[in-house]
């Protein structure tokens, strides 16, 4: 075997066995809320499984290779946790309990694992179409030669995706807990929901779909799936363009870096339920780190920053922001 189909197998395997791990937990044990201690175990445990098969790709494809990977992974970790106070705050406001979280959030993590696919291979795909033409900036002579490298080319999706982010990036460090309320029952993805299909909403069955007097019936549990389907397709906006600016055509870095954070996150969620102050500054973490990479998507055609110095940003940041948040939760208990 090459390389390449290697570690391919490899990510197969490992991935395969993930998911029928996961499966297994859930419909086998039922699956209950997790305490901290638990969430931090299993967190630890996928953490140190993606860092594993990060070593696996520096072996067998080099260190810049491996750089991407940890780049990639630590940046759609850190944009994913954000996710999750979406997610944290869609089940309180429907009332969702522990062993309902547990289903949604898996079916969930299969919905994105397709979803970050497409978006991940068709973004490939366009950033190949959307190069403009080389050019030379200070051709004053032309019987200058041109030094090797003095060629720029700017590459029309990324550096629109750089300013999508920078403009993200404000908005995350401006953002408000009274902006961040809001009425799920108004959103646009209920009401279409309640308008073209029959919506159990009080109910509290554990089931996606009923079935009443031979009429097909979508329950709560079905709603708030689709809810948080929406709510992570849009947090792809971000997390995708962001991830782009580390390996744009390589998207099977891309890919299995998405997919070894999203199996993090059943078990994130709940390290998250149950010490939201843990992580209360994170969202300025998450801001610089959308700045830093918008920037360097901006410049790029200029200016070629290494992957290991994005991956050097990515880890201060957000160990400075959860530093920051434990501090605060440290002096507000006069410990």
């Amino acid at each position: 075997m090459e390389g390449n189909q290697i570690v391919i197998f490899v990510f197969t395997l490992v991935v395969s066995c993930l998911l029928i791990f996961d499966i297994r937990s859930l419909f086998k044990h039922k699956a209950s809320a997790q305490s901290t201690k638990n969430a931090v175990i299993w967190t630890l445990i996928w953490i140190s499984t993606s860092m594993l098969f990060s070593v696996f790709i520096w072996f067998e494809n080099g260190f810049e290779r491996f750089s991407q990977f940890q780049s990639a992974y630590w940046i759609e970790q850190s944009l994913s946790v954000d996710n999750l106070f979406v997610f944290l705050m869609v089940f309180g406001f429907f009332g969702i309990n522990g062993p309902s979280q547990h289903k949604i959030l898996l079916w969930g993590i299969l919905g994105a694992m397709v979803l970050r696919g497409i978006f991940i291979f068709a973004g490939t795909w366009l950033i190949k179409l959307t190069y403009l033409p080389p050019f030379w900036i200070f051709n004053q002579d032309p019987h200058i030669p041109r030094a090797p490298g003095s060629f720029h080319q700017i590459n029309v999706l990324i550096t629109f995706f750089g300013f999508m982010l920078v403009y993200a990036a404000i908005k995350t460090l401006r953002s408000s807990e009274e902006e961040d309320k809001v009425d799920y029952n108004q959103s646009f993805v209920v009401r279409i929901l309640r308008k073209y299909f029959n919506v159990l909403t009080k109910d509290n069955s554990d089931q996606f779909w009923i079935r009443r007097n031979g009429r097909l019936f979508f329950t709560r549990l079905f709603m708030v799936l689709v809810i948080i389907e929406t709510t992570d397709l849009l947090f792809a906006i971000d997390s995708i363009p962001a991830i782009f600016s580390i390996a744009p055509e390589d998207p099977f870095i891309l890919y299995t870096s998405n997919i070894f954070a999203i199996f993090s996150l059943r078990s994130l969620y709940f390290l998250l339920a149950n010490s939201l102050d843990a992580f209360a500054k994170l969202k300025y973490g998450i801001g610089v780190i959308l700045g830093f990479i918008g920037v360097k998507m901006i410049i790029a055609p200029w200016i070629h920053i290494e992957t290991f110095v994005s991956l050097s940003v990515i880890i201060i940041a957000l160990a400075a922001s959860v530093l920051a948040s434990w501090w605060g939760v440290k002096n507000s208990r006069g410990i």
